[in-house]
């Protein structure tokens, strides 16, 4: 079986089990996806393989060295990339191979990695527990970062320094509800980190 695949966060929506229960769900654009690169022990140390996201990406945005890399795997239009360590039972997938969302069934579970959404100046309190400033008598304080960086020496912020900003998020044992192959939508349970159109890679479970 193939260890994961790439995708897009289309959006929420909700279904209709056949005993009539409402299941709220996430549908996901994933694939197809082609492997980039097949890494080795041999080669690397360690077994993994490069995917890439099909999208049919210009490809005059992509730097020579990017564009030579997938070339020698024919992934043109891809622009995505994602690394998924191998396990024992995994397919042993070749470069240039293609992994489609075909190869998902309803009752698997899944595990989905996405980039969270930024919010503003709440995530100094969400991330970090920063208390803010006074909320009354006319405070403009609010959840804002207040100083971080020195004066004329080092006049510089350090690396480090805690801040607002979004981050990556893993969501566990996902059910897969309905696999769409034609095109390419996989239906999952519940929510799914990320904006819709964020890109996000799906995993089989773990535990």
């Amino acid at each position: 079986m193939i260890p994961g695949i790439l995708g897009k966060k289309i959006g929420m929506s909700q279904v209709f089990r056949a005993d009539g229960q409402v299941v709220p769900v996430t549908l996901l654009k994933a694939g197809p996806c082609v492997v980039v690169q097949r890494k080795t022990p041999n080669t690397d140390g360690y077994n993994a393989v490069q995917l890439g996201l099909v999208e049919f990406a210009k490809a005059s945005r992509a730097t020579k060295p990017f564009a030579g890399h997938l070339k020698k795997a024919g992934a043109d239009g891809v622009k995505f990339l994602r690394e998924v360590r191998l396990r024992p039972g995994d397919d042993d997938l070749k470069q240039g191979d293609r992994v489609l969302v075909d190869q998902f069934k309803p009752n698997d579970k899944v595990d989905v990695i996405g980039v969270s959404k930024g919010r503003g100046f709440g995530s100094l309190v969400k991330r970090h527990h920063f208390r803010g400033g006074p909320g009354s008598h006319g405070s403009m304080f609010g959840r804002a970062p207040g100083s971080i960086g020195a004066s004329s020496f080092p006049s510089r912020v350090f690396p480090g320094t805690r801040m607002a900003g979004d981050q990556q998020v893993t969501v566990r044992n996902l059910e897969v509800v309905d696999v769409v192959a034609d095109d390419n939508v996989l239906v999952v349970k519940g929510a799914v980190p990320g904006p819709n159109g964020g890109y996000v890679l799906v995993k089989r479970a773990k535990r």
